[in-house]
């Protein structure tokens, strides 16, 4: 069933656990999302980009996203969410679509204009209702095609406490994705997150917190974090990974993967749900639906 994103993560918040918000492009990563959490029994965060609502139509992605669930899987509470919305008007297109979560990304933007045009933005969405939730982001997670590898500022980057708190407030917004060390894709993150830094932000703030660039954060890393105050986990590189990688294999292999797609893109979805599973196991999520 599809339900609010803040109700699920306000649940995780008050569990101890995480929900993983999975990216998806297309009808067999959808497929794999869902089925892994109709087999764990988690509830779970579907998002789409904007380069995915481009790729596959919004209004497609999204009537794929919410039929799959309402079909298959109307015993699990799944949201769905933009991930990365970077400007008003695709905030707009989003909810005129039938979003009722979105992220607006102004963490690129001065402080002030950060504020402002969040703030813009959660007004707009609640106004819809209380079923409306806003991320925001405070600080920056680093890309690899934004920066040069090599030695990092992570001072520069990273999200400061007291600002989340002024943030917070100043715009209403009901989840933060902060900056604590960790990148986004291949970008080499900081060696150790700075655990002393989240701690502070989850004291000061009472709102769920969103961890970008975690797709390979893996055992005792995850677990950390979510001692320490994380309640959502995004996850794309490793599904996308798992997704390219069993194609790889099925090509490369002696055997001709002759021409039936289902049989080739259904070994892909097979590797991505088995790939999310094992993310909503080290979350704590499974079993809550």
């Amino acid at each position: 069933m599809i339900v609010s994103v803040k109700e699920i993560l306000e649940k995780a918040k008050v569990g101890g656990y995480a929900v993983g918000a999975f990216n998806t492009t297309n009808l067999e990563t959808t497929r794999a999302i869902v089925e892994a959490a109709k087999e764990t029994k988690s509830p779970v965060i579907i998002q789409i980009t904007e380069k995915t609502m481009e790729y596959a139509g919004g209004r497609m992605i999204y009537n794929i996203i919410k039929n799959d669930v309402e079909f298959y899987a109307p015993e699990i509470p799944v949201g769905i969410h933009l991930d990365h919305g970077k400007s008003f008007e695709i905030i707009e297109r989003c909810v005129e679509i039938g979003l009722t979560s979105v992220m607006y990304d102004g963490s690129r933007k001065e402080y002030v204009d950060n504020v402002a045009m969040t703030k813009k933005v959660v007004d707009f969405c609640h106004e819809k209702g209380d079923f409306m939730t806003v991320q925001g982001e405070l600080g920056s997670v680093p890309y690899l095609s934004e920066n040069r590898m090599g030695a990092v500022d992570w001072d520069k980057y990273m999200t400061d406490p007291a600002q989340a708190k002024d943030f917070v407030e100043k715009t209403g917004i009901d989840t933060l994705a902060v900056a604590i060390g960790n990148a986004h894709g291949f970008f080499t993150e900081r060696e150790t997150p700075d655990w002393e830094r989240l701690e502070k932000i989850r004291s000061m703030i009472d709102i769920p917190i969103i961890l970008h660039g975690a797709s390979d954060w893996e055992d005792g890393k995850a677990t950390m974090a979510i001692q320490k105050g994380v309640n959502c986990f995004n996850v794309d590189t490793n599904t996308r990974m798992a997704f390219v990688n069993s194609l790889s294999t099925k090509f490369k292999c002696d055997k001709d993967p002759g021409l039936d797609l289902r049989e080739i893109l259904g070994e892909a979805r097979e590797a991505v749900k088995e790939a999310v599973k094992r993310k909503m196991e080290l979350f704590g999520s499974a079993g809550k639906a």
